[in-house]
């Protein structure tokens, strides 16, 4: 069963419960367990363009960690120094890879929110309340694909003509990715004016107006609700309990870890995981059905 499948409620609050938890936790182990979860989740919603795009992060977080240390100096614990003679720290080392991972999770997660909530979903689940941005989020999410599938027909036409990126010395080569970039950004331009058309003919933003939807709340998702309600509960009692605490400066302390610890690990990765097992279960009984047949 497809996390997608559930109710687009269901979908906001996990996914802004994860992102938020990525970008509030700096313990080492949480931020683990949330990168290699959004890592595995976006690899089986993308398949080998999701594994492409997390293996091209690895390499920009050690640049991002490189420069970090480089211009951070904090810490006690000295490792080495710059070519200008400022110390290299391994707390500021430390935190710039923990930023680092932070970001590059955040980044997964993304794109995991990309490929299960569609445009639809968005108009469902702000329509009523903030109608202009759901509007905007849902137009943004559709024009991006085909922006992309503009630019990639509009490439071809071109290189059939003898203007292709690739054609010609590197002058010209210059000027027809120019010219592409060009005919890409008046295609986007005329296409948002259109859309602005139709949806003003359509009546949109007149008040009473309402918005077609086929989501109901069922006993499935209540369920889900019940386990997405508990893992958020434990995890927010382990902040509570400074258990996801740690500091960077002047030197790195953390908190004792206790067997209550290992409580809270296990419930961020049984909340992280939900989505991911959800999925490889229902593709399990679902093969197991198709050979039953």
């Amino acid at each position: 069963m497809r996390f997608d499948s559930y109710h687009p409620g269901i979908n906001f609050i996990f996914y802004t419960a994860v992102i938020a938890f990525t970008i509030i936790f700096r313990h080492p182990v949480f931020l683990a367990i949330s990168y290699a979860a959004s890592f595995a989740y976006s690899v089986k919603l993308n398949g080998v363009k999701g594994l492409i795009f997390n293996l091209v992060l690895l390499p920009l977080m050690g640049i991002w960690t490189w420069f970090y240390t480089s211009f951070a100096h904090f810490g006690v614990t000295n490792i080495g120094e710059t070519a200008v003679g400022n110390m290299i720290t391994l707390e500021s080392l430390i935190f710039g890879a923990i930023i680092g991972v932070m970001g590059a999770a955040v980044i997964m997660w993304m794109a995991c929110v990309h490929a299960t909530v569609s445009s639809d979903k968005i108009v469902y689940l702000f329509g009523r309340v903030i109608p202009k941005l759901s509007l905007f989020l849902s137009i943004l999410l559709r024009l991006m694909p085909r922006i992309k599938d503009r630019a990639r027909s509009i490439g071809t036409a071109q290189k059939a003509i003898g203007r292709g990126r690739n054609q010609g010395n590197p002058i010209r080569r210059f000027l027809n990715t120019v010219r592409l970039f060009s005919i890409v950004i008046t295609w986007t331009l005329e296409n948002m004016v259109q859309t602005s058309d139709s949806m003003r003919s359509r009546g949109y933003a007149l008040k009473g107006r309402t918005a077609f939807s086929i989501y109901r709340f069922d006993n499935r998702d209540r369920c889900f609700v019940i386990a997405l309600s508990a893992a958020i509960t434990v995890v927010l009692t382990g902040m509570a309990l400074d258990q996801t605490k740690i500091l960077y400066d002047p030197q790195i302390i953390l908190n004792p870890i206790t067997p209550l610890s290992y409580v809270f690990y296990a419930a961020y990765a049984f909340l992280s995981l939900l989505p991911l097992i959800l999925q490889i279960v229902g593709e399990w009984r679902f093969s197991r059905l198709k050979k039953g047949c």
